[in-house]
């Protein structure tokens, strides 16, 4: 099986066909792309899912990257994944998070699903069938991923009963699947928690609230109460066993999926306000040999190189760290989170500084700066940097030789 892997792939009993070559990937995410641009002003204006980029995303397998061709999957790479999540994010970013964490949320059940719910859900996500949502924040904890307050309890016929109110989940009102944290049945503390996966048909979805936000308008993110029930064997990593899936899927995809939107974002709005700027049309309004100019635009173009070389550096790292958990590539997963989310940003803010009110500020600017930076203002919130630097300083005290390879 020819699995997604941050440390190396499953051995096989077989040769499975590899992921899809570059080409092939680049003309699927292309069309997705495509549609996402003929309906971006709406998604965003009116803070509307972008249904029609997601059917283009199970119309091109799109959806299925990350599964492998043994169960009708692509059998892509995380690396294949980063580079359709900054071709994505060029166009929107609401867009290319929504994939991003679609992929997460595969990545996790091919890595820790048994076998007989790989068997039910992998070819369903493969054609197309199935988009997954994530649902870990909690009220009260809100993203703490390693605890909750909801418990799981066991029915009579050992299945198992779900209550969940999320406040956030994106794209849940459009997802086909749904992957859930709670608390194991009977835990010790609240620490236990399990990660459940719930096709839709098994839950009573119940949105709460409006989706009225500042910017990534389009990822729908409401609040929703699900309750059911699911199989025993729906439980992924087994019960209590959701601490390794974080921290050697979920997390690692988050923090690289996350982070390559973004940096497609910066180098989206970069391009066209170079393009801009280089159209005859416009070469008498301004002075190509500006100092002012071309400091901005270095230090944007600086930002998003930074972002691309940290992306790379932390890829790497985890594709070939024998254990993620180890703090060295905590602190570089959490280090691209966070540098990701502020360069990213600051590379738009260079850029409106560069262009100036006209074609920095508006809305009906070609090079859509004022959208770009409304989206990315999330980035540091998605998760919060405040958090993971609270985490990264115990992190360090672990490190004292300070390793760097």
């Amino acid at each position: 099986m020819n699995a997604p892997s941050l440390t190396g792939p499953r051995t096989t009993a077989h040769t499975a066909p590899g992921p899809p070559a570059a080409a092939d990937l680049t003309r699927r995410t292309g069309e997705v792309a495509a549609v996402a641009a003929r309906h971006l002003a709406r998604t965003d204006r009116d803070a509307l899912f972008p249904v029609e980029a997601l059917t283009a995303m199970r119309r091109t397998g799109l959806l299925g990257l990350l599964v492998p061709t043994s169960h009708g999957g692509l059998g892509g790479t995380v690396d294949d994944m980063i580079s359709a999540s900054i071709t994505l994010g060029r166009t929107d970013t609401s867009v290319a998070m929504i994939f991003a964490m679609h992929c997460q949320q595969v990545a996790a059940l091919v890595r820790h699903a048994d076998d007989r719910l790989r068997e039910e859900v992998l070819p369903e996500i493969a054609a197309g069938r199935t988009y997954l949502a994530s649902v870990t924040t909690d009220t009260n904890t809100g993203g703490h991923l390693l605890t909750s307050d909801s418990v799981l309890t066991t029915t009579d016929d050992n299945r198992l009963r779900l209550d969940r109110f999320a406040p956030i989940v994106t794209g849940g009102r459009h997802a086909d699947g749904f992957l859930i944290t709670m608390r194991s049945p009977a835990p010790a503390s609240p620490h236990q928690v399990s990660l459940v996966y719930a096709h839709r048909d098994q839950l009573t979805a119940e949105p709460s609230g409006h989706w009225q936000p500042l910017g990534m308008r389009a990822s729908h993110s409401i609040a929703l109460h699900l309750t059911g029930t699911v199989p025993a064997h729906h439980v992924v990593g087994g019960h209590g066993g959701f601490r390794t899936v974080a921290t050697q899927v979920f997390a690692p995809m988050a923090h690289l999926g996350w982070s390559a939107c973004w940096l497609g974002t910066a180098a989206g709005a970069l391009s066209r306000v170079l393009t801009l700027l280089r159209d005859p049309a416009h070469r008498t309004r301004v002075d190509l040999g500006s100092e002012l100019l071309l400091t901005r635009l270095a230090r944007a173009r600086q930002r998003i190189d930074t972002v691309h070389a940290l992306l790379e550096r932390t890829r790497r790292a985890c594709a070939t760290a024998p254990d993620l958990s180890i703090p060295r590539v905590q602190l570089l997963l959490n280090a691209l989170k966070i540098t990701a989310a502020e360069e990213c940003h600051r590379a738009v803010e260079d850029l409106i500084d560069a262009v100036g009110m006209r074609h920095g500020y508006l809305k009906d600017s070609p090079t859509r700066l004022e959208h770009a930076l409304r989206d990315l203002r999330a980035a540091a919130l998605n998760y919060s940097n405040d958090r993971l630097r609270l985490a990264d300083g115990k992190l360090t005290l672990l490190d004292p030789q300070v390793r760097l390879d």
